[in-house]
Protein backbone atom coordinates (compact mmCIF):
# COMPACT_ATOMS: atom_id res chain seq x y z
CA UNK A 1 0.00 0.00 0.00
CA UNK A 2 1.18 3.45 -0.69
CA UNK A 3 0.95 6.46 1.52
CA UNK A 4 2.15 10.28 1.12
CA UNK A 5 3.55 12.33 3.12
CA UNK A 6 3.69 15.84 2.08
CA UNK A 7 0.65 16.03 -0.68
CA UNK A 8 0.47 19.48 -0.71
CA UNK A 9 3.62 19.40 -2.81
CA UNK A 10 1.22 18.17 -5.63
CA UNK A 11 0.40 21.46 -6.63
CA UNK A 12 3.89 22.35 -7.31
CA UNK A 13 3.14 19.78 -10.28
CA UNK A 14 1.44 23.00 -12.36
CA UNK A 15 4.21 24.17 -13.21
CA UNK A 16 4.87 21.68 -15.64
CA UNK A 17 2.07 22.83 -17.80
CA UNK A 18 3.42 26.57 -17.35
CA UNK A 19 6.81 25.30 -18.36
CA UNK A 20 5.89 23.76 -22.21
CA UNK A 21 3.80 26.51 -22.73
CA UNK A 22 6.26 29.24 -22.24
CA UNK A 23 8.49 26.94 -24.15
CA UNK A 24 5.72 27.01 -27.12
CA UNK A 25 5.67 30.84 -26.94
CA UNK A 26 9.63 31.13 -26.93
CA UNK A 27 9.89 28.66 -30.22
CA UNK A 28 7.47 30.53 -32.11
CA UNK A 29 8.78 34.03 -31.26
CA UNK A 30 12.66 32.76 -32.10
CA UNK A 31 11.14 31.49 -35.47
CA UNK A 32 9.28 34.81 -35.73
CA UNK A 33 12.50 36.89 -34.97
CA UNK A 34 14.54 34.67 -37.49
CA UNK A 35 12.81 34.78 -40.85
CA UNK A 36 13.53 38.72 -40.05
CA UNK A 37 16.96 37.97 -39.69
CA UNK A 38 17.62 35.93 -42.53
CA UNK A 39 16.06 33.09 -44.32
CA UNK A 40 16.28 29.63 -43.39
CA UNK A 41 18.76 28.46 -45.90
CA UNK A 42 21.30 30.93 -44.91
CA UNK A 43 21.02 30.42 -41.39
CA UNK A 44 21.75 26.98 -41.90
CA UNK A 45 24.58 27.77 -43.36
CA UNK A 46 25.63 30.41 -40.63
CA UNK A 47 24.64 27.88 -38.20
CA UNK A 48 25.66 24.49 -39.77
CA UNK A 49 26.02 22.61 -35.75
CA UNK A 50 22.58 24.08 -34.18
CA UNK A 51 20.39 21.00 -33.82
CA UNK A 52 16.74 21.37 -34.25
CA UNK A 53 15.82 18.70 -31.86
CA UNK A 54 17.68 19.00 -28.94
CA UNK A 55 15.94 21.87 -27.29
CA UNK A 56 12.80 19.94 -27.37
CA UNK A 57 14.84 17.42 -26.05
CA UNK A 58 16.40 19.38 -23.10
CA UNK A 59 12.77 20.40 -22.00
CA UNK A 60 11.65 16.62 -21.87
CA UNK A 61 14.56 16.64 -19.49
CA UNK A 62 13.90 19.34 -17.21
CA UNK A 63 10.80 18.61 -16.89
CA UNK A 64 11.11 14.83 -15.79
CA UNK A 65 13.48 15.91 -13.44
CA UNK A 66 11.38 18.73 -11.91
CA UNK A 67 8.90 16.16 -11.63
CA UNK A 68 11.15 13.33 -9.80
CA UNK A 69 11.80 15.82 -7.64
CA UNK A 70 8.88 17.16 -6.77
CA UNK A 71 7.38 13.25 -6.13
CA UNK A 72 10.78 13.14 -3.93
CA UNK A 73 9.40 16.21 -1.39
CA UNK A 74 6.00 14.31 -2.00
CA UNK A 75 8.32 11.41 0.19
CA UNK A 76 5.65 8.36 -1.15
CA UNK A 77 5.75 5.83 1.77
CA UNK A 78 5.25 1.96 0.87
CA UNK A 79 3.41 -0.58 3.33
CA UNK A 80 5.50 -3.54 3.01
CA UNK A 81 4.02 -5.60 5.76
CA UNK A 82 0.00 -6.44 6.51
CA UNK A 83 -0.36 -7.04 10.16
CA UNK A 84 -3.50 -7.79 12.59
CA UNK A 85 -4.00 -5.54 15.22
CA UNK A 86 -6.18 -5.29 18.07
CA UNK A 87 -8.54 -2.56 18.20
CA UNK A 88 -11.48 -1.11 20.95
CA UNK A 89 -14.31 0.90 19.60
CA UNK A 90 -17.94 1.51 18.38
CA UNK A 91 -20.00 0.49 15.43
CA UNK A 92 -21.11 4.10 13.77
CA UNK A 93 -23.46 5.11 11.28
CA UNK A 94 -23.40 8.31 10.41
CA UNK A 95 -27.04 8.92 8.01
CA UNK A 96 -26.81 12.32 6.06
CA UNK A 97 -29.50 14.12 4.82
CA UNK A 98 -29.07 14.70 0.88
CA UNK A 99 -32.44 16.62 0.38
CA UNK A 100 -32.89 19.42 -1.47
CA UNK A 101 -34.07 21.72 1.94
CA UNK A 102 -30.42 21.00 2.83
CA UNK A 103 -29.08 23.62 0.62
CA UNK A 104 -31.13 26.18 2.79
CA UNK A 105 -28.76 28.87 3.75
CA UNK A 106 -30.12 29.83 7.36
CA UNK A 107 -26.90 28.03 8.64
CA UNK A 108 -23.48 29.26 6.78
CA UNK A 109 -22.75 28.11 4.00
CA UNK A 110 -25.46 26.12 4.02
CA UNK A 111 -27.38 23.00 5.76
CA UNK A 112 -25.51 20.54 3.75
CA UNK A 113 -22.07 21.69 3.87
CA UNK A 114 -22.26 22.17 8.20
CA UNK A 115 -23.71 18.77 8.29
CA UNK A 116 -20.79 17.55 6.06
CA UNK A 117 -18.17 19.50 8.67
CA UNK A 118 -20.02 17.96 11.91
CA UNK A 119 -19.66 14.51 10.61
CA UNK A 120 -16.06 15.25 9.83
CA UNK A 121 -14.71 17.03 13.19
CA UNK A 122 -16.96 13.95 14.63
CA UNK A 123 -14.39 11.61 12.59
CA UNK A 124 -11.19 13.43 13.71
CA UNK A 125 -12.23 12.56 17.11
CA UNK A 126 -12.24 9.19 16.62
CA UNK A 127 -9.36 6.48 17.77
CA UNK A 128 -10.78 3.40 16.89
CA UNK A 129 -14.11 2.93 16.18
CA UNK A 130 -15.65 1.49 12.93
CA UNK A 131 -17.63 4.02 11.04
CA UNK A 132 -20.43 3.64 8.24
CA UNK A 133 -22.16 6.71 5.61
CA UNK A 134 -25.39 6.72 4.41
CA UNK A 135 -26.85 9.26 2.12
CA UNK A 136 -30.58 9.56 2.26
CA UNK A 137 -33.34 11.62 0.86
CA UNK A 138 -36.53 10.22 -0.63
CA UNK A 139 -34.75 6.81 -0.29
CA UNK A 140 -31.57 5.84 1.51
CA UNK A 141 -28.31 4.90 -0.68
CA UNK A 142 -25.62 3.08 1.26
CA UNK A 143 -22.21 5.80 0.83
CA UNK A 144 -19.82 3.88 2.37
CA UNK A 145 -19.84 0.55 4.56
CA UNK A 146 -18.70 -0.13 8.11
CA UNK A 147 -14.22 0.16 7.93
CA UNK A 148 -12.01 1.55 9.99
CA UNK A 149 -10.92 3.67 6.97
CA UNK A 150 -11.42 7.31 8.38
CA UNK A 151 -8.94 9.28 5.09
CA UNK A 152 -11.52 7.16 2.75
CA UNK A 153 -14.72 7.74 4.67
CA UNK A 154 -13.88 11.66 4.70
CA UNK A 155 -13.47 10.98 0.86
CA UNK A 156 -16.91 9.72 0.28
CA UNK A 157 -18.45 12.46 2.99
CA UNK A 158 -16.92 15.38 0.87
CA UNK A 159 -18.56 13.77 -2.94
CA UNK A 160 -22.25 13.75 -1.18
CA UNK A 161 -24.57 16.43 -2.93
CA UNK A 162 -27.86 16.56 -3.59
CA UNK A 163 -28.16 16.16 -6.88
CA UNK A 164 -26.63 12.54 -6.06
CA UNK A 165 -30.15 10.76 -5.56
CA UNK A 166 -32.72 10.65 -7.92
CA UNK A 167 -35.78 10.21 -5.39
CA UNK A 168 -36.51 13.24 -3.67
CA UNK A 169 -38.42 13.83 -0.34
CA UNK A 170 -37.02 12.93 2.99
CA UNK A 171 -37.37 9.28 4.18
CA UNK A 172 -35.53 8.96 7.43
CA UNK A 173 -37.56 5.33 8.51
CA UNK A 174 -35.49 4.53 4.98
CA UNK A 175 -32.19 5.71 6.46
CA UNK A 176 -32.85 3.77 9.49
CA UNK A 177 -33.71 0.01 8.18
CA UNK A 178 -30.46 0.72 5.95
CA UNK A 179 -28.53 1.58 9.16
CA UNK A 180 -29.81 -1.59 10.68
CA UNK A 181 -28.30 -3.87 7.87
CA UNK A 182 -24.77 -1.90 8.46
CA UNK A 183 -23.88 -3.72 11.63
CA UNK A 184 -21.66 -6.72 10.74
CA UNK A 185 -20.59 -7.68 14.17
CA UNK A 186 -23.73 -9.86 15.75
CA UNK A 187 -20.98 -9.60 19.10
CA UNK A 188 -21.18 -5.41 19.32
CA UNK A 189 -22.43 -4.14 21.78
CA UNK A 190 -22.74 -1.15 21.33
CA UNK A 191 -24.67 0.34 18.10
CA UNK A 192 -24.86 3.97 17.08
CA UNK A 193 -26.81 5.61 14.40
CA UNK A 194 -26.43 9.69 14.38
CA UNK A 195 -29.03 10.75 11.78
CA UNK A 196 -27.98 14.45 10.47
CA UNK A 197 -30.77 16.29 9.46
CA UNK A 198 -33.14 19.33 9.44
CA UNK A 199 -36.03 16.75 10.43
CA UNK A 200 -38.12 17.24 7.84
CA UNK A 201 -39.64 13.87 7.25
CA UNK A 202 -42.05 13.08 4.58
CA UNK A 203 -42.67 9.37 6.29
CA UNK A 204 -43.40 10.41 9.98
CA UNK A 205 -45.83 7.69 10.24
CA UNK A 206 -43.21 4.59 9.50
CA UNK A 207 -40.44 6.70 11.37
CA UNK A 208 -41.41 5.41 14.58
CA UNK A 209 -41.97 1.72 13.66
CA UNK A 210 -38.42 2.06 12.02
CA UNK A 211 -36.58 3.19 15.31
CA UNK A 212 -38.65 0.58 17.64
CA UNK A 213 -36.71 -1.97 14.94
CA UNK A 214 -33.55 -0.52 15.36
CA UNK A 215 -33.96 -0.52 19.01
CA UNK A 216 -34.48 -4.19 19.04
CA UNK A 217 -31.28 -4.34 16.90
CA UNK A 218 -29.21 -3.04 19.96
CA UNK A 219 -28.98 0.16 18.23
CA UNK A 220 -28.83 4.09 20.03
CA UNK A 221 -30.70 6.41 17.80
CA UNK A 222 -29.03 9.55 17.90
CA UNK A 223 -30.41 12.85 15.92
CA UNK A 224 -28.28 16.00 15.17
CA UNK A 225 -30.12 18.85 14.20
CA UNK A 226 -29.10 21.34 11.37
CA UNK A 227 -30.82 24.42 10.10
CA UNK A 228 -32.71 27.40 11.99
CA UNK A 229 -36.75 27.37 13.21
CA UNK A 230 -37.70 30.22 11.48
CA UNK A 231 -36.81 28.59 8.07
CA UNK A 232 -35.18 29.59 5.11
CA UNK A 233 -36.20 29.65 1.24
CA UNK A 234 -34.13 27.06 -1.13
CA UNK A 235 -31.38 28.48 -3.51
CA UNK A 236 -31.51 26.97 -6.91
CA UNK A 237 -28.14 27.35 -8.19
CA UNK A 238 -25.94 27.16 -11.00
CA UNK A 239 -21.95 27.35 -11.30
CA UNK A 240 -22.41 28.94 -7.98
CA UNK A 241 -24.75 31.79 -8.94
CA UNK A 242 -28.45 31.65 -7.35
CA UNK A 243 -31.45 31.26 -10.67
CA UNK A 244 -34.52 31.27 -8.51
CA UNK A 245 -35.57 29.65 -4.98
CA UNK A 246 -37.52 26.82 -5.33
CA UNK A 247 -41.74 27.41 -5.39
CA UNK A 248 -44.47 25.03 -4.54
CA UNK A 249 -47.58 23.77 -7.19
CA UNK A 250 -49.27 26.87 -5.89
CA UNK A 251 -45.75 28.96 -7.24
CA UNK A 252 -45.33 29.72 -3.32
CA UNK A 253 -41.62 30.30 -2.33
CA UNK A 254 -40.96 27.31 -0.21
CA UNK A 255 -39.68 27.71 3.31
CA UNK A 256 -37.65 25.18 4.91
CA UNK A 257 -37.47 24.82 8.63
CA UNK A 258 -35.64 22.66 11.17
CA UNK A 259 -38.16 19.79 12.47
CA UNK A 260 -36.74 19.73 15.90
CA UNK A 261 -40.32 17.56 17.10
CA UNK A 262 -39.66 14.71 14.95
CA UNK A 263 -35.41 14.46 15.73
CA UNK A 264 -36.17 14.66 19.64
CA UNK A 265 -39.15 12.62 18.96
CA UNK A 266 -36.60 9.81 17.34
CA UNK A 267 -33.86 10.36 19.92
CA UNK A 268 -35.97 9.81 22.89
CA UNK A 269 -37.54 6.45 21.02
CA UNK A 270 -34.15 5.59 20.13
CA UNK A 271 -32.13 5.87 23.34
CA UNK A 272 -30.20 8.33 22.41
CA UNK A 273 -29.88 12.29 22.20
CA UNK A 274 -30.70 15.26 19.96
CA UNK A 275 -28.01 17.62 19.51
CA UNK A 276 -28.49 20.97 18.31
CA UNK A 277 -25.84 21.10 15.51
CA UNK A 278 -25.25 25.06 15.15
CA UNK A 279 -22.71 24.98 17.20
CA UNK A 280 -19.82 22.36 15.95
CA UNK A 281 -17.58 22.62 18.57
CA UNK A 282 -19.73 21.95 21.42
CA UNK A 283 -21.99 19.15 19.64
CA UNK A 284 -18.93 17.29 18.82
CA UNK A 285 -17.65 17.82 22.03
CA UNK A 286 -20.77 16.26 23.49
CA UNK A 287 -21.13 13.52 21.16
CA UNK A 288 -17.02 12.79 21.77
CA UNK A 289 -18.38 12.33 25.89
CA UNK A 290 -21.44 10.09 24.59
CA UNK A 291 -18.78 7.80 22.61
CA UNK A 292 -16.61 7.95 25.71
CA UNK A 293 -19.21 5.81 28.33
CA UNK A 294 -19.86 3.13 26.22
CA UNK A 295 -18.20 -0.06 26.62
CA UNK A 296 -15.96 -0.43 23.93
CA UNK A 297 -15.78 -3.64 21.86
CA UNK A 298 -12.39 -5.92 20.66
CA UNK A 299 -11.86 -6.65 17.66
CA UNK A 300 -9.29 -7.30 14.44
CA UNK A 301 -8.53 -5.06 12.04
CA UNK A 302 -5.77 -5.71 9.40
CA UNK A 303 -3.55 -2.60 8.58
CA UNK A 304 0.08 -1.96 6.81
CA UNK A 305 2.89 -1.45 8.62
CA UNK A 306 6.51 -0.74 8.11
CA UNK A 307 5.87 2.27 6.00
CA UNK A 308 9.42 2.76 4.05
CA UNK A 309 10.72 6.39 2.20
CA UNK A 310 10.88 6.34 -1.20
CA UNK A 311 11.91 9.93 -1.82
CA UNK A 312 15.45 8.92 -2.22
CA UNK A 313 14.86 6.96 -5.52
CA UNK A 314 12.84 9.95 -6.79
CA UNK A 315 15.51 12.93 -6.21
CA UNK A 316 17.75 10.15 -7.42
CA UNK A 317 16.07 10.18 -10.53
CA UNK A 318 15.32 13.84 -10.85
CA UNK A 319 18.45 14.94 -10.11
CA UNK A 320 19.84 12.50 -13.17
CA UNK A 321 17.47 13.94 -15.35
CA UNK A 322 18.28 17.82 -14.91
CA UNK A 323 22.35 16.59 -15.31
CA UNK A 324 21.51 15.18 -18.67
CA UNK A 325 19.64 18.62 -19.36
CA UNK A 326 22.47 20.91 -17.98
CA UNK A 327 25.37 18.78 -19.73
CA UNK A 328 22.94 18.32 -23.05
CA UNK A 329 24.10 20.92 -25.63
CA UNK A 330 22.00 22.56 -28.17
CA UNK A 331 24.95 22.49 -31.40
CA UNK A 332 24.93 18.93 -32.80
CA UNK A 333 26.67 16.14 -31.34
CA UNK A 334 29.88 14.65 -33.67
CA UNK A 335 29.28 10.84 -33.54
CA UNK A 336 25.41 11.76 -32.82
CA UNK A 337 25.72 13.25 -36.12
CA UNK A 338 27.23 10.32 -37.94
CA UNK A 339 24.40 8.12 -36.64
CA UNK A 340 21.53 10.55 -37.98
CA UNK A 341 19.37 9.75 -34.77
CA UNK A 342 17.44 12.67 -35.46
CA UNK A 343 17.87 12.85 -39.12
CA UNK A 344 19.64 15.79 -39.34
CA UNK A 345 22.04 14.78 -41.92
CA UNK A 346 22.31 18.24 -44.51
CA UNK A 347 20.34 17.61 -47.42
CA UNK A 348 22.64 16.83 -50.46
Amino acid sequence: MIQFDEKIYFYLLAIIPVMVLAFFFLQIWKNRTQKHFADAKLLKKLAPNRSRFKSSLKLIFLLLGLSFLILGLVNPKIGTKLETVKREGVDIVFAVDVSKSMLAEDIAPNRLEKAKRLVSEIINQLASDRIGIIAYAGQAYPQLPITTDYGAAKMFLQSMNTNMLSSQGTAIDAAINLASTYYDDEEQTNRVLFIVSDGEDHSERNTIGAVDNAIQNGIRVFTVGVGKSKGAPIPLKRNGVVESLKKDNQGEVVITKLNEAILLEIAEEGNGAYIDGSNTEKAVEYIKEQLDQMDKKEFEAKQFAEYKDQFQWFLGIGLLFLFLDIFLLDRKTSWLKKLNLFNEHDDA
